[in-house]
């Protein structure tokens, strides 16, 4: 299934639950164990201006991130990308997913 619009207030909350612990939004925001995401969207894996450290696996990747690529990274990260230092599990459900890049869409811009 593709990415389709989902409900920004739900992906909020899976952001603050799951998300929030390693990752920022905010512009100008520090690095956690995650990069900042502010500015995310079509932004190429690996090369944000941050000094977050990324893996060799990211930058090589070279994914630029849109809604799809991202819907389809989180259903999976380490099967999306081998290598990657996300310890994220994944978010097996397409409306979860929808839902959280729905809401990072709107946050990260």
């Amino acid at each position: 299934m593709p990415f389709a619009p989902g409900n920004e207030k739900a992906g909020e909350k899976l952001f603050k639950t799951r998300c929030a612990s390693c990752h920022t939004l905010e512009k100008g925001g520090s690095s956690k164990t995650g990069p900042n995401l502010h500015g995310l969207f079509g932004r190429v894996s690996g090369q944000a201006t941050d000094s977050f450290s990324y893996s060799d696996a990211s930058k090589k990747a070279a994914v630029t991130w849109e809604e799809g690529t991202l819907f389809d990274y989180l259903e999976n990260p380490k099967k999306f990308m081998p290598g990657t230092k996300m310890a994220f599990g994944g978010l097996k459900k397409d409306k979860d997913r929808n839902d959280l890049v729905t809401f990072l869409k709107s946050s990260t811009a």
